[in-house]
């Protein structure tokens, strides 16, 4: 198959799409497909070989180097996609990439993508609205409530939090990922510096009731879901630095749960995959609080694809290699254009 891989981008996650991007080129090369792969932040030109892909030491992309991209430069990359494109493989992470935008433009190319279609896509990357079909359909969800950037001032934040979820309190981007701009706030004192911090990133600001207790994620793969992977940060909470620095953070897959739990909470991942509208392949993030009630945070639709990642490990412990995956989650997107 000839195979576009789609990867950089222009969202703080740009980075680690990168990091994903030449995971799943190199496994798709190894297993005979021809593959070519596309920075869509830079446009129309396809990268030549790996030599040309330049995977940046940083944790993150600084402002500057995000302010220098034009998402105008990936409209002119999905349009100039080869015609004779057999499938566009997106390990892309956040917006434009993970919100239906890009998933849009290769609709109306009528090329076939993995991951969800326009609107599962752009329902799971608002958080906001994501929740609120959760809600509907009895998933247990974290408390909650959303507030625009500038919106409240530091007493009417204190107040708002006193009312809908208490003290501590998870504050995070709207529609981020990879948990860029998330602080987990204990008293009213840091409400206004976590406001301003996920406010840099995303016009709207989801404040939600920290759950104590274990973090959990559920791969769902076609609608099989894989086993459950617990995460374990060896010092304070899994933010980008512990996702992305090796060494920082413990994994367990299998997670040693009774199996009746590991069923419930399983069973919940598909759920919310299903309410949400996703296809192919996703990442449902779960904290079990310490009475064993799970509580889904939120569904990923374009989870990240290194060699190492999340998804990868579940699969793993199901007998999949990570090429094998990869050609799963190709088979699984052979949708009309």
């Amino acid at each position: 198959m000839n195979i576009a891989v789609l990867l950089g981008g222009t969202s703080p996650e740009r980075h680690v799409s990168m990091a994903s991007g030449k995971g799943v080129a190199e496994a798709l090369i190894a297993a005979g497909h021809t593959v070519r792969l596309y920075d869509i932040a830079r446009g129309a030109d396809a990268l030549t070989s790996f030599s040309n892909l330049h995977l940046p030491t940083e944790l993150a992309p600084d402002d500057a180097e995000l302010a220098s991209f034009n998402n105008n430069a990936i409209i002119t990359a999905v349009q100039s996609l080869p015609q004779d494109i057999d499938v566009a493989f997106l390990a892309l992470h956040g917006a434009p990439g993970e919100d239906g935008t890009v998933q849009g433009l290769l609709e109306l190319r009528g090329i076939p993508y993995t991951g969800s279609n326009v609107l599962a896509s752009a329902l799971a990357m608002d958080k906001a609205m994501a929740k609120r079909v959760m809600e509907h359909y009895d998933i247990p969800t974290p408390r909650w409530f959303q507030a625009t950037r500038g919106q409240l001032d530091a007493a009417m934040l204190r107040d708002r939090v006193e009312q809908y979820t208490d003290f501590p309190v998870v504050v995070k981007p709207n529609d981020g990922g990879s948990t860029v701009g998330l602080s987990i706030v204990a008293d009213a004192d840091g409400l206004e510096p976590a406001f301003q911090l996920a406010g840099h990133y995303s016009a709207t600001v989801m404040f939600e009731e920290f759950i104590p207790g274990r973090e959990l994620t559920v791969a769902i793969l076609g609608e099989e879901a894989l086993p459950i992977v617990e995460i374990r940060p060896k010092s304070g909470i899994y933010d980008y630095a512990n996702k992305y620095t090796a060494g920082r953070t413990e994994y367990f897959c299998p997670a040693d749960l009774p199996r009746s739990l590991t069923e419930e909470v399983q069973e919940l991942a598909r759920r919310a995959h299903a309410a949400l509208g996703c296809s192919g392949y996703s990442r449902v993030d779960f904290r079990l609080d310490n009475n064993g009630q799970a509580f889904c945070l939120e569904v990923n639709t374009l989870p990240g694809m290194t060699a190492t990642s999340l998804v990868p490990k579940a699969a793993a412990a199901a007998g999949m290699s990570y090429q094998e995956l990869c050609e799963r989650i190709i088979q699984l997107s052979k949708r009309e254009g």
